[in-house]
């Protein structure tokens, strides 16, 4: 069952040190972690730091050969940016989930980054498992941005397709997935609500999305059955800030 989901799916737990040794060594990732860190450095100096930082990803990340182990690492530093960066977050729900059970997180959509990476920080302290994520290809134009998600349960949503027949097969496989990893795996999902980020604050659900849940299951159940099963939770998130206004603004400004 999983190999029609090979080219989509998460990376799994034997896969974590061959996909974290592929990073380290990948120019492109070493020379943004550089200029992000070293911003003054990374243009001079660059051919010294790479290394520098590759090894010292080698050493903080050794020993870590499960996804569930990354992201307890991964949270360490997002507790960080929580703290340098915000004035501090609040979150309510939690109580109304049962542990143990897996959801389908419905979600509006201000960052594709920050928006699960909350979700999971609220999830991971209830002690509860951090949900796979779905993630549009056309932001995973680089080989090592699709394996950083990948290593974060993020999976891929094939939105680049143009042709009808191949975006009916995508949802079809798409629909498969979500439904094979809440009902099969035990696995909660998370996908924004509509497709792309919501530029003008309007959070309703496009019912493509729905639709979408439902096809791979139209042959054996009803809409309500499988909706039943994926359990649909509403997830509303708010930034005082939005992370993306200006790239927004500027591509709102852009098509006007």
């Amino acid at each position: 069952m999983m190999d029609e989901f090979e080219a989509i799916r998460p990376y799994a737990d034997a896969e974590v040190p061959a996909v974290m040794a592929r990073l380290f060594a990948d120019r492109e990732f070493l020379e943004i972690l550089a200029r992000f860190r070293f911003p003054r450095l990374a243009g001079s100096l660059g051919w010294l730091l790479k290394p520098l930082i590759a090894r010292r990803l080698h050493g903080e990340f050794a020993g870590i050969h499960s996804v569930d182990t990354l992201q307890e690492r991964i949270e360490l530093y997002l507790d960080r940016t929580i703290e340098r960066a915000t004035d501090g977050i609040t979150y309510s729900g939690l109580d109304q989930l049962k542990p143990g059970s897996a959801y389908l997180f419905l979600a509006n959509h201000r960052d594709i980054v920050m928006d699960p990476a909350f979700v999971n920080y609220a999830v991971f302290q209830a002690r509860m498992r951090t949900p796979r994520i779905a993630i549009g290809d056309n932001l995973l134009q680089r080989p090592f941005v699709s394996d950083l998600m990948r290593l974060n349960k993020s999976f891929i949503v094939r939105r680049s397709l143009t042709g009808r027949r191949e975006k009916l097969a995508a949802y079809q496989v798409l629909s498969a997935y979500i439904n094979h990893s809440i009902r099969n795996d035990g696995e909660s999902v998370w996908i924004a609500q509509a497709e792309g980020r919501a530029k003008d604050g309007d959070d309703r659900t496009d019912s493509a999305i729905l639709k979408m849940l439902h096809m791979s299951r139209k042959d054996e159940e009803s809409f309500a059955e499988t909706l039943t099963a994926l359990r649909p939770t509403p997830v509303s998130i708010s930034y005082e800030y939005d992370p993306c206004d200006q790239a927004k603004a500027r591509e709102l400004y852009i098509r006007a």
